[in-house]
């Protein structure tokens, strides 16, 4: 709620309190309704976090936790919960977890980052990667696979840096990858802090040469850099507000319908925690049944799960069109 990540917490709110309302039409989980608790995850408050959550463990006051959070967060919490109840994390993480109890839904490097760098290398005829990240496990692990990708490719990597989260000026550091003679950039910051750094890409014109590509990139991200600095700009995820299947037109108008107004933007981070409280309805359900098999749950992007390391969900390859993502293709 606070934070680079901040950015994605009204859309991870008001998507989870759908996924609640369904749930709870439907006797809930168990036979008992879903009463949530929400809790700030930001990184820069983790430790606040931490001493919440152990004290709400010791009462067993929480039968699981539900998580849009960054992996640094999801990693403290781990030492905290050590098992104790289910932990889903929803979000498109680094991979390779195997903590006992913790549920990883969400893409990683393998789903998005391989098939894409393929691809653009191919469609753009890119050779020049520069890396840019926050410094944590997430944009290091992704820029391990990213490097062998490229160089799989027949590409270079011209920079691969890191700077911690709350970039308020990202020109140095655009002007650093300028100065690398890159082709595209691969951006893996975080929420706000891509912001700033798109706003500055664009408004030193650096759009018209350099193309920019991220695996985290959404909706939110968009409006707020605004459209004036989106151009030549990709991004590839299984879930985006524009993606025109059944199961999303249904969700978008469940969306709507239980949040009147204006609600915040559909995105991948927070249709990532509607689906994660649908996870948790479904695995409970699949365990008090003694099913076998992967665990299908409902969501607006038709996954399957069997287990961290494997994931049934399409990828898709989207490029910027103002403050929207126009699909171009499926990723192998």
């Amino acid at each position: 709620m606070g934070g680079s990540a901040g950015i994605w917490g009204p859309s991870s709110i008001s998507s989870a309190q759908l996924a609640i309302h369904e749930v709870n039409s439907r006797d809930g989980i168990g036979g008992q309704p879903v009463a949530p608790l929400f809790l700030n995850s930001d990184d820069s408050a983790a430790g606040a976090l931490e001493h919440e959550v152990a004290a709400l463990l010791e009462e067993q006051s929480i039968q699981a936790i539900v998580g849009m959070n960054v992996s640094s967060v999801r990693q403290r919490l781990n030492k905290v919960v050590r098992g104790r109840v289910p932990y889903i994390y929803t979000p498109l993480y680094e991979g390779n977890e195997h903590s006992p109890n913790v549920f990883a839904i969400g893409e990683t490097p393998a789903d998005q980052l391989q098939p894409a760098i393929r691809h653009l290398s191919r469609r753009l005829r890119v050779r020049r990667w520069a890396l840019v990240g926050n410094d944590y496990v997430w944009p290091r692990t992704s820029h391990a696979v990213a490097r062998a990708s490229i160089a799989e490719s027949g590409g270079t990597v011209t920079f691969d840096g890191y700077v911690p989260f709350g970039l308020n000026d990202a020109e140095w550091l655009v002007e650093r990858i300028a100065r690398t003679r890159a082709e595209i950039v691969l951006i893996s910051l975080v929420g706000q802090d891509a912001v700033e750094f798109n706003r500055a890409f664009g408004q030193m014109d650096l759009d018209r040469r350099i193309f920019r590509f991220s695996t985290a990139m959404e909706e939110n991200i968009l409006m707020a850099t605004g459209a004036e600095n989106t151009k030549r700009l990709f991004a590839a995820s299984s879930y985006f507000s524009s993606l025109a299947t059944p199961e999303n037109e249904e969700f978008k108008e469940r969306y709507r319908a239980i949040h009147a107004g204006h609600p915040p933007a559909l995105n991948a981070l927070g249709q990532s925690l509607y689906e994660g409280i649908h996870f948790y309805s479904a695995m409970h359900e699949h365990r008090e049944r003694g099913l076998n098999g992967p665990v299908r749950y409902r969501s607006a992007r038709a996954g399957s799960f069997y287990s961290n390391d494997r994931k049934d969900m399409t990828i898709y390859l989207s490029r910027a069109d103002g403050h929207n993502f126009s699909i171009i293709d499926k990723l192998p």
